[in-house]
């Protein structure tokens, strides 16, 4: 299943760049797919999205700036702000945490000499518009009209000065989202600035946010500067904030192009003069366009236009990312920073894979194959190099955020699904080292496998959910061990796999904190959150009514636990119905009772269900999450997208099923959310979801036929999906 040509070639042709890319299964019509997609949903509330343009899977992400300081921030942007302080060329999609915003540029008039603070503008919301790889506002108080489009690696800029009172530009090298003002003044560690002629500013930029960031970037404008001023910096500030001014007249356009490197300036000029050599914004528009649109297109959907849109928004947001940050001859900074050569080419980064392995990952399996080699080697590349696979990797570095290690899940989930496209041995090998071998921050496996469990007397926080999550490393590296034919691996970590037994408690029926003695820690209120970054406890981003039910590879063993289906349902049902009361948690939302859509251990979990013997819950539950969790407009998103996780968990339930074991290769059937659906997969293979009969009222599944046969298993199979064919549901 495996291909070996790379997805895309970068290609010079007449001056302008552009990439010419393959759908797994070519098509010929030139539909726009890119017309569903709403870049501002989930630009309100928690969502956490950016409207600005990219590239698929690109390092550039050039979008407004309505904020900076603080969790409402984490994109730069909040639909509802009147003010844009300016554009930055790097964005996080959906995070909950802060970092990138590289580079801020706002065009100005007038006085030139103000506080830094004194460059920002209103804009008139009926003058913002978005589509995939494009951005425009107008700028009510310089009278400017903003343009912004991408390749991977650059960004370009078209201003249009309707007026040209001292037109200049600001270019803000201190700027970066942070979580408080003093650290918005002092997260950058180095800066220096080179004017190489009066057309280009070339740089390097150290700062400090979520981790240790190393950006090289070169600036040119399609016209020279004729003066600049450098702003005073604040006792804290080593970001230079730089005024370039032009000779202009009214009307005239001022265009600059931002290409950005890891490794050096001579980089970023390799990444510039590959991908926008000429100042050519259509065609480089036109060819960000066109990439979306060859991959929207893979997926052909019946529904009415808020469907399409929720669904092509989410299929949009799920390829923002991981980011490739390698430089366009290979060559990118490691966790050690070294400038190295990606072993295939290309370096990819941006895993937030607490999220992602869930639903993201198992989704590029079936929709994006020809990435997931890439994603994998990248993976172990990170892992070799700092001694264990990323838990969260950015920029080529570890953040250490969140519990578990996933990039385990990710590996072994590639593995069962016959990808090929990496050294088998050489990943597993950092597989085992991950799992074996502690670290400072984030896995004591001493304590771990003494105990069989981490105890909450011996661990700073998360207990419950670090145990529990790594049970899940555990059997994905199990899994990964057996089909190599190393048993006495296998063996080791399917063992480690049973440790969530050990987090039971047979007569609250929770998944309980636990003392080194074995004794339950006292007293014990389920409801209760955890948070590490601010609250403590004993759970992550939730509480023992959502992680009771963290037990994807093992769900009889679950139900066991509990003493059989009924029991097991009993609690079920209260999950979806007691409500969580006091302290609030601003990653617990999308509340159905203690179920919360809005963080991802919740995901699986309507899945249930359907494994304990009544589909019809699961079926009812998903529909209610569509209804009131995904709405087309700026606060559709009842949390964070989480670097597209969210919006995974949309298009895979639309299709009718979910992978509540992404390791297992098996998708849970819930119930489909659309009339049809078309998935182009590799080799020219189709596979057709139709749901007959499904309207607002029938919204159960009768029966299942796939290619004209019945079929009556809980679960369907990567395998079954990739071969092509037909499912059809008939609903009641």
């Amino acid at each position: 299943m495996r291909r070996k040509t790379p997805f895309m070639a970068a290609t010079l042709a007449a001056g302008l760049f552009f990439y010419s890319s393959c759908t797994p299964a070519e098509k010929t019509d030139t539909k726009d797919y890119t017309q569903y997609v709403n870049t501002f949903i989930g630009g309100a509330d928690n969502g956490h999205t950016f409207p600005g343009a990219c590239y698929p899977f690109g390092m550039i992400q050039t979008s407004p700036v309505t904020g900076a300081v603080g969790w409402r921030y984490c994109s730069e942007y909040v639909y509802e702000d009147s003010l844009v302080w300016g554009f930055t060329q790097t964005h996080l999609n959906g995070t909950g945490c802060m970092d990138l915003g590289d580079i801020l540029v706002m065009p100005v008039t007038g006085t030139r000499v103000r506080a830094w603070d004194a460059y920002r503008s209103h804009f008139p919301k009926d003058k913002e518009a978005a589509t995939p790889g494009y951005y425009t506002a107008e700028l009510s108080d310089p009278q400017v009209k903003a343009e912004l489009t991408a390749s991977i690696h650059a960004a370009l800029h078209r201003y249009t000065y309707h007026k040209a009172d001292s037109a200049s530009i600001l270019i803000d090298l201190q700027h970066g989202p942070a979580w408080r003002e003093e650290q918005y003044h002092s997260q950058v560690n180095s800066c220096e600035v080179n004017w190489e002629d009066a057309q280009t500013l070339t740089g390097h930029v150290n700062n400090t946010v979520w981790v240790n960031q190393d950006y090289f970037f070169v600036m040119k404008f399609n016209r020279p500067v004729v003066d600049s001023i450098y702003l005073p910096m604040g006792e804290t500030e080593k970001g230079k904030r730089i005024i370039a001014s032009f000779d202009m007249q009214s009307g005239d356009e001022l265009m600059m192009k931002v290409a950005l490197s890891t490794t050096s300036v001579d980089g970023a000029k390799k990444n510039l003069e590959a991908e926008i050599p000429a100042w050519d914004f259509e065609g480089v528009k036109t060819a960000a366009h066109n990439e979306w649109n060859n991959y929207l297109s893979r997926i052909e959907i019946d529904g009415t236009d808020d469907e399409k849109t929720n669904f092509y928004t989410c299929f949009y947001h799920a390829l923002i990312q991981p980011n490739q940050i390698s430089d366009v001859d290979g060559m990118y900074r490691n966790a050690a920073d070294s400038i190295v050569k990606a072993g295939t080419g290309t370096f990819y980064s941006t895993f937030s894979l607490w999220d992602t392995y869930r639903a993201a990952h198992p989704f590029y399996t079936l929709m994006i194959p020809e990435r997931v080699d890439g994603f994998v080697n990248s993976l172990i590349e990170q892992g070799e190099v700092q001694g264990f696979l990323p838990i969260w990797g950015l920029w080529g570095k570890e953040n250490f955020c969140m519990i578990g290690n996933h990039g385990v899940s990710v590996i072994a989930e590639a593995y069962r699904k016959g990808f090929r496209g990496f050294d088998a041995e050489r990943a597993f090998n950092i597989i085992k080292k991950t799992q074996t071998v502690s670290h400072p921050l984030k896995s004591d496996w001493e304590v771990y496998t003494k105990y069989g469990y981490f105890p909450t007397d011996l661990i700073k926080a998360e207990s419950v959910s670090s145990t529990l999550e790594s049970v899940y490393d555990d059997y994905a590296a199990a899994d990964m061990a057996r089909r190599m034919g190393k048993e006495e691996d296998a063996a080791y970590f399917a063992k480690r796999a049973d440790y969530y037994k050990n987090m039971f408690d047979p007569q609250t029926k929770f998944m309980r904190p636990r003392k080194a003695d074995g004794t339950w820690k006292a007293p014990f209120n389920p409801s209760a959150l955890g948070h590490s970054e601010s609250i403590g406890g004993d759970y992550t981003e939730g509480n023992a009514w959502q992680y009771t039910w963290h037990v994807q590879h093992d769900v009889p063993g679950l139900i066991q636990l509990f003493g059989g289906e009924e029991p097991f349902l009993n609690k079920l049902d209260s999950l979806f119905t007691v409500q969580l009361e006091g302290e609030s948690l601003a990653d617990v939302t999308g509340l159905i009772g203690q179920y919360a859509h809005g963080n991802e251990p919740s995901h699986h979990v309507t899945y249930l269900y359907a494994l304990a013997g009544r589909p019809e819950r699961t079926q009812e539950l998903v529909r209610e999450i569509f209804d009131t969790q995904y709405k087309n407009k700026p606060d559709g998103l009842c949390g964070n997208d989480d670097c597209g996780q969210m919006s995974a968990w949309y298009m895979l339930s639309a299709m009718g099923f979910y992978p509540v074991d992404p390791v297992s290769a098996e998708y849970v059937f819930g119930a489909p959310q659309l009339p049809k659906m078309t998935l182009h997969l590799a080799d020219g293979k189709t596979f057709t979801i139709i749901a007959e009969n499904l309207s607002k009222e029938h919204k159960y599944v009768d029966s299942i036929t796939l290619n004209g046969e019945p079929y009556t298993k809980k679960t369907i199979s990567h395998e079954e999906i990739v071969k092509g064919g037909t499912l059809v549901y008939k609903m009641k």
